[in-house]
């Protein structure tokens, strides 16, 4: 079975050699996801609520673009520049997935790329083949 790589302009578009999402198999996994506005190209909320919101929005389409949901989603991590962040990040983490609980991990690091405070990448499962 090959690969399956999709793109969709509704989240950002890649800017080093990666994917936004590859599909193998019936497994979407999604590369992490910064709160980059796809239409302004950067970062425009400057608190972490609203970053949080704009990552998981972008993990959102991606997984829309990739014939999945939120509610398939099977594994996250979740990166923040520092623990203080992890109940802000549980918060809006919960808002987003709903009754959904999918398997997570929150790293707290020293920093993120673009001056961000958050980033998450997904594993989901297919729930419609794309055409």
């Amino acid at each position: 079975m090959e690969p399956r790589y999709v793109y969709t302009k509704a989240a950002p578009q890649p800017a080093g050699h990666y994917s936004q999402v590859i599909i193998y198999d019936g497994i979407v996994y999604i590369s992490g996801q910064l709160p980059i506005d796809p239409r302004a190209g950067k970062i425009l909320a400057l608190d972490f609520e609203g970053q949080a919101s704009q990552a998981l929005n972008n993990l959102e389409a991606i997984l829309k673009a990739a014939g999945s949901d939120m509610s398939h989603v099977l594994k996250t991590t979740v990166y923040i520049p520092d623990v203080s962040y992890w109940s802000r990040a549980n918060e809006q983490y919960a808002k987003s997935f709903g009754k959904s609980r999918p398997a997570r991990t929150i790293v707290p690091t020293r920093e993120l790329h673009h001056g961000a405070l958050i980033e998450i990448d997904a594993i989901a499962a297919i729930i419609k083949p794309i055409t």
